[in-house]
């Protein structure tokens, strides 16, 4: 079966709109908005007791790891093959493994809408395997149990770094999640795993929870998910130009602050994103004041990711790594999860992983030495664009 070849059509054309490259800053307004809804009726129904964990620089990291191995395409580059550097390197580092549970389907629904959850498990057990849109995004028969799984196991991370259990955590997952919107998925993504964490974190009492998001692409799903509730804050670094398509600065002018568009060009590297962090992550952390910081993490901003052409170095990824530990120990007293989402070089992922790791125990060191051999754009009048668009001071 071709990749580009739609394996599902009358499914996909009933639930899954027609994407465009260039989605309207609004498109998913209608589906924030039932978000709202359906999230406030699943909160009801949550406990309201959860321990308020204190940061305790002795409580040792922890992670989760889902492969999903029978998610799987061929000639595909979101595959089980991304973690084949990685996977034996995971006991080399001082974290402990936190074993994933399974999502609920009422977890998902924090973010997702129920028929589109029911539609794709319909999809996955009676006519995948398959492609469901363009990026092309597909399934397997076992794509619906898999992205429970990963959902469940940010979950568990979640949990754990809210009640004192662990300092903080990284959750190695796949599918990943950022791009999938609240009415479909898209993008590589099934479930989008970092919006249902912060979600849940919501539920159980923080009333501010901010999402970073560097991997090379726009995080649409995130943003679309907390378009309107100001609770969560959003910001975006992001290659412009490529797939989804969204992302621009003036993306959610009503939302000034709180959601954060960072459009690079191809080729910004270390020099750039350390710019970024200082200038931009200080200012948006700092003005929203949240109670824990997600990152989804995507190691495709990778200089040498086959996908994309941005110009990040496993140093610099340790350096992004740094600076939000750095704003989750000042702000969060050090709440703080990071969230696998792309990164198709099974090497860069292996190195990025490593960078998180060392940043996030704070021990080891970072072996991979692997800068940048291109020359990186002046990004000073785009930097200088984004500060002046939210009111962030220069």
């Amino acid at each position: 079966m071709s990749l580009l070849t739609p394996a599902l059509p009358l499914l996909v054309l009933g639930v899954f709109r027609r994407l465009r490259l260039a989605c309207p800053p609004h498109a998913s307004e209608a589906a924030a908005s039932f978000t709202l809804s359906a999230l406030s009726g699943a909160r009801s129904t949550q406990s309201k007791c959860y321990k308020q964990g204190v940061y305790n620089s002795n409580v040792k990291t922890v992670y989760t790891f889902v492969p999903s191995p029978n998610h799987i395409y061929p000639d595909h580059p979101e595959s089980p093959r991304r973690f084949e550097i990685l996977e034996p390197r995971l006991k080399s580092f001082d974290a402990e493994l936190l074993e994933a549970k399974p999502a609920t389907r009422e977890e998902i629904a924090f973010v997702h809408n129920p028929q589109l959850i029911s539609t794709l498990e319909k999809i996955c057990r009676e006519q995948a395997p398959g492609i469901i849109d363009y990026a092309p995004t597909y399934v397997t028969r076992s794509s619906f149990e898999d992205a429970l799984l990963a959902a469940g196991g940010v979950l568990g991370c979640t949990r754990s770094v809210i009640n004192g259990d662990a300092k903080n955590a990284f959750a190695i997952v796949r599918p990943p999640g950022h791009h999938a919107e609240p009415d479909r998925a898209m993008g590589f993504c099934i479930f989008n795993n970092v919006a249902i964490a912060a979600c849940e974190a919501l539920t159980h009492g923080l009333e501010r929870v901010a999402i970073i998001d560097y991997d090379a692409h726009h995080g649409n799903g995130t943003q679309a998910a907390f378009l309107n509730d100001e609770r969560v804050a959003f910001l975006s670094t992001h290659q412009w130009g490529i797939y989804p398509g969204t992302g621009w600065i003036d993306d959610a002018p009503h939302a000034r602050k709180r959601i954060v568009n960072v459009p690079l060009p191809a080729g910004a590297g270390d020099r750039v994103y350390e710019q970024v962090a200082e200038r931009i992550f200080i200012p948006f952390i700092e003005s929203f004041k949240p109670q824990m910081i997600l990152v989804s993490v995507g190691f495709d901003a990778h200089w040498s990711d086959p996908i994309t052409m941005l110009g990040l170095s496993s140093a610099g990824y340790l350096m992004l790594a740094e600076k939000v530990i750095t704003l989750a120990e000042q702000h969060c007293n050090g709440k703080l999860l990071f969230v696998l989402e792309g990164g198709y070089d099974p090497l860069n992922v292996a190195n990025g992983a490593e960078a998180v790791f060392v940043a996030a125990t704070g021990s080891g060191k970072l072996a991979a030495r692997d800068p940048n051999p291109h020359n990186e754009p002046d990004c000073e009048s785009r930097i200088a664009e984004i500060l002046k668009w939210h009111g962030f001071q220069a």
